[in-house]
C-alpha cells in the first residue's frame, strides 16, 4: 500500500461558541476563541490517499487532480471566509479543528477517481493539529443566529 499526501493552505476566521450555552459558559469553555467578532488562522490541510499505483501511470492518484479536487471542494469554499457564516457546508457547526476535519472528509471522500481517502490532517496553528481517519463521527448542527451586521457588509 502506498500513501500520497497533498498539502494545501487557506486563511479563515471563525468563532468557537455553542449557541445552546450561556455567554458565561461559552466564555469559560472557549475563552478568547469565543470572541464575538471571530479570530483568524492560517490553516494547513494535508489530505492523504492510499492505494496501489496504477501499472500504466505509477500513480495512486494524480496529485494535480487531487490538488484540483481539494481546491474545488474545500479550499475555494473556505479560503478568506468566516467559517461560521460564509460556508454553507459548515453552517451550524462549531468550527473546531476536529469538526473541520470530519466535514472536509465528507466533502472530498466521494470525489476521488482512484485510491481511497486515508487521512485528513488539519493544522490550525503550529501548535494545534487534528488527524481524522474516517471513523464514524457525528458532528452536531446547531441553529445559529443571523450573521452579525459586520458580516453582511457589501463592497
Amino acid at each position: 500500500m502506498i500513501f500520497v499526501t497533498r498539502k494545501s493552505t487557506f486563511s479563515a476566521a471563525h468563532r468557537l461558541y455553542n449557541p445552546t450555552f450561556s455567554d458565561e459558559r461559552n466564555q469559560a469553555v472557549f475563552d478568547k476563541c469565543n470572541n464575538p467578532l471571530g479570530h483568524g488562522h492560517n490553516y494547513v490541510l494535508e489530505l492523504t490517499v492510499k492505494g496501489l499505483p496504477d501499472p500504466l501511470t505509477g500513480y495512486v492518484i494524480d496529485l494535480k487532480l487531487l490538488k484540483d479536487l481539494i481546491d474545488v471542494h474545500i479550499i475555494n469554499k473556505v479560503d478568506h471566509k468566516h467559517l461560521n457564516y460564509d460556508v454553507d457546508f459548515l453552517r451550524g457547526i462549531i468550527p473546531t479543528v476536529e469538526n473541520l476535519c470530519v466535514v472536509f472528509w465528507q466533502q472530498i471522500e466521494n470525489q476521488l477517481p482512484s485510491g481511497e481517502l486515508h487521512m485528513i490532517r488539519l493544522y490550525e496553528s503550529d501548535q494545534n493539529v487534528a488527524d481524522y481517519f474516517g471513523e464514524k463521527v457525528t458532528v452536531p448542527h446547531y441553529e445559529l443566529a443571523e450573521a452579525p451586521q459586520y458580516a453582511k457588509a457589501t463592497l
